[in-house]
């Protein structure tokens, strides 16, 4: 058992996969709340609802399309998850993470995480675009770990190391294409959460304090995962909402989505950029 899972569940979501696309993806993209746009550039794609995958989870998020598109994008095979579970739905966080076990399995070496992030850094301001550089994994160290119970050696050590979770040279390529489509590409440490409620003013100046540039419901999880099995990790968030700072600037899922259509556009050129400039 890996959590609440086998390796034969894996494997059952795998083959079902195969059975309904020729494609061996390589790399694999997982796209946050309001950013599913990018799904529909794949090309030659076959899509594959969640709801027919045994064991995956379904998001009931408005923002979150919900369905797995695998095809063609600038010369690479991937796959793109269009919407994630969140732990907050009411999913163990194994069963969150189960997508990018099965992407490993399925060949996928590279993965590109994006969501939509609360802008704590006072510089950022709706609209950003920010690559991660590192991430505070408050959600688990409350005890919340993707990785919790019986290691499986075959999949990742008992003990992989974090100091390179979001990869360097992936992130100096994310830079360069930043600067090459002039999209002013902010850099920073994002901070996970449990949610589904958004902070406190009193919670935000604390997650100032400790080095936080944005704040989300997502994406630490699945790095640690993805890192746990050896694939290599690219993070981007979308700032969707100035933080809540001075109590009395109000958040809601509402502008998060507007926010979102914004952002696409900006997500969908620099990872298409990075995706031409890994290809050479």
């Amino acid at each position: 058992m890996i959590g609440n899972f086998t390796l034969e569940q894996f494997q059952e979501t795998v083959d079902v996969i195969r059975g309904q696309t020729p494609y061996s993806p390589r790399i694999g993209i997982i796209l946050g709340s309001g950013l599913g746009a990018l799904a529909e550039e794949v090309q030659e794609a076959d899509n594959l609802p969640y709801a027919e995958l045994p064991h995956w989870p379904v998001s009931t998020v408005d923002g979150h399309s919900g369905r797995l598109v695998i095809g063609k994008l600038e010369g690479h095979t991937l796959v793109v998850m269009q919407g994630r579970a969140h732990y907050y739905e009411g999913y163990a966080m194994d069963h969150v993470c189960l997508p990018v076990r099965v992407m490993q399995l399925l060949g996928v070496e590279t993965l590109f995480i994006t969501n939509a992030a609360g802008g704590v850094n006072p510089s950022f301001v709706p609209g950003d675009l920010m690559l991660i550089t590192d991430h505070v994994n408050l959600i688990g160290m409350g005890g919340l770990s993707p990785l919790r119970g019986t290691n499986v050696d075959s999949l990742g050590p008992r003990f992989p190391d974090m100091m390179d979770c979001y990869d360097r040279q992936l992130r100096s390529v994310a830079i360069q294409a930043g600067a090459k489509l002039g999209l002013g590409l902010q850099e920073g440490v994002y901070v996970c959460l449990a949610g589904p409620n958004f902070e406190t003013p009193a919670d935000l100046r604390f997650l100032q304090t400790i080095g936080a540039d944005a704040v989300g419901m997502s994406t630490v999880p699945e790095a640690i995962v993805a890192r746990h099995g050896g694939t290599r990790v690219l993070g981007f968030s979308g700032i969707s909402n100035k933080a809540n700072l001075d109590g009395n600037t109000p958040t809601n899922h509402e502008e998060v989505l507007l926010a979102g259509a914004e952002i696409a556009p900006k997500l969908l050129s620099l990872i298409r950029e990075v995706l031409r400039m890994i290809r050479r």
